[in-house]
């Protein structure tokens, strides 16, 4: 049976993939702030048959993530699929954004990825594996307030390109799922000011489903980029 392990998996896109990777048969390991969410999250999908692991970790403190992944790993499973779901968002603009918001969001966004990506490769080299970083059309796009999400995240798509060429030798893939606006709890954070829609946006579950798909793929093939609109357009 394989594994997945989800960061960002106690609500929202995390917590959909989880059940939809529960619900294929998949093995779990999952990453979140919340130890109530988890336990609670963790013992339904236990009840579908697969084995489920957790661990409380802030991925906003660098100096709890490689501890924390490796304390995970320690419950015997080993992760094919690794899915860097985590995220935050901040709206405001880009000359008045105050220095502990910009180093908070790119830990989250950017320099968290970095850290588990680093703890998870050595393994992965070992049996090969995929690992699917979620991104936004806000990394190739410029939205006015947006500025550092959109920085933050057209990092991750460049780091996730070279991170895809060094380790092609190893059997390591590694891909985006980047997406228009998704209707998650991102726009109840304090963080975030908008007046957009949501009921036009994507669904979690929507997002889940290609997660899925993605992580279905044989390992003879890659999909590089796989990018998921809403209908109604950019917003």
């Amino acid at each position: 049976m394989a594994t997945a392990l989800i960061t960002g998996a106690s609500k929202g896109i995390g917590k959909a993939a989880a059940e939809a990777f529960a619900k294929a048969g998949w093995d779990l390991l999952l990453v979140a702030r919340s130890k109530e969410h988890l336990q609670s999250l963790s013992e339904s999908l236990s009840a579908l048959g697969p084995k489920v692991f957790f661990e409380c970790i802030d991925l906003s403190d660098p100096n709890q993530i490689s501890e924390g992944i490796n304390k995970l790993l320690g419950n015997g499973l080993q992760p094919s699929v690794l899915i860097n779901n985590a995220g935050v968002a901040w709206t405001g603009e880009l000359a008045s954004m105050p220095l502990e918001k910009w180093n908070w969001l790119m830990q989250m966004n950017l320099t968290s990825i970095f850290q588990i990506c680093s703890v998870m490769i050595p393994l992965m080299r070992q049996n090969k594996g995929l690992i699917i970083n979620v991104s936004s059309h806000a990394a190739r796009n410029s939205f006015s307030q947006w500025g550092a999400y959109c920085i933050s995240k057209a990092a991750l798509e460049s780091f996730t390109k070279c991170l895809a060429e060094e380790e092609r030798n190893f059997g390591i893939r590694a891909c985006t799922l980047t997406l228009g606006s998704v209707n998650s709890d991102l726009w109840e954070s304090d963080n975030v000011q908008s007046d957009f829609d949501r009921e036009a946006m994507l669904s979690v579950d929507q997002v889940a489903s290609e997660l899925l798909h993605l992580a279905s793929q044989p390992d003879s093939q890659v999909i590089d980029d796989l990018t998921l609109m809403p209908s109604s357009g950019v917003f």
